[in-house]
């Protein structure tokens, strides 16, 4: 079965205890700590101890999605600290300065495919820089993002033929015309299924999709659906 939970930062913007708190008791397994805005790192690292994450047999973090040059050893430093816990941390490629810093994190670090708003990172020629500079990296494969960039499907089937032995985690939502994330549609599911068998069933699923608490349970069922392909019922994907 494949571990699948949620972003907290789907679920609660920047309150990352709010988020925990919401999957607490429900039968979700994994589940990623957001700070996608900088100022967010510090209060994470500082409480993560106070978290009860005994649930969740995979944790992830998400780094901040800009990064300023001059702070950049100290966002390093502090995700380097999270990363020894034995949780891997998501990075966007167009937020590295300094490559030689993030390197330390060795394979806890997950690049990210990136969304058509960005210069760089959207497709597999364009993350192999990335790659090529951080060659321990592993990959984190947002499928929303590779189907907003090309609807047809053939970005996310490269992205996961070059870099699938590398590939930790996997993101998924719609992504919408503004580069921001929806529920799942009928028409995202059925578009997913198209590399889902590319994906193997050990790599967790984390859902960036925005839902109230009511509805994660179901979120997390279509997804599965998404994913595990045939025999799963869609008919409430987007409802």
């Amino acid at each position: 079965m494949r571990m699948i939970g949620f972003s907290t930062g789907a679920l609660a913007y920047a309150d990352y205890r709010l988020g925990v708190a919401m999957l607490q008791g429900k039968a979700v397994d994994a589940i990623e700590l957001s700070a996608l805005r900088q100022p967010e790192l510090a209060p994470l690292c500082e409480g993560v101890d106070a978290l009860d994450l005994t649930q969740f047999a995979y944790v992830a973090v998400h780094a901040p999605s800009s990064v300023r040059r001059d702070d950049e050893p100290q966002v390093v430093e502090a995700l380097a600290g999270l990363a020894e816990r034995g949780w891997n941390i998501v990075h966007h490629p167009d937020a590295i300065h300094d490559f030689s810093l993030w390197a330390r994190l060795g394979e806890r670090l997950l690049i990210e495919n990136m969304d058509k708003r960005k210069p760089i990172g959207r497709t597999a020629a364009e993350l192999a820089d990335a790659f090529q500079r951080l060659p321990h990296a592993s990959f984190c494969f947002d499928i929303g993002h590779a189907r907003q960039v090309d609807p047809t499907m053939t970005v996310a089937y490269f992205l996961l033929k070059e870099f699938g032995s590398k590939l930790k985690q996997l993101h998924v939502s719609e992504v919408n015309s503004r580069s921001t994330h929806d529920r799942l549609s009928y028409a995202s599911v059925l578009a997913f299924r198209e590399v889902a068998d590319m994906v193997p069933e050990e790599v967790p699923l984390i859902l960036e999709t925005p839902v109230p608490e009511n509805r994660i349970i179901d979120e997390i069922r279509i997804a599965a659906a998404a994913m595990n392909a045939a025999g799963q019922e869609l008919a409430t994907a987007g409802d």
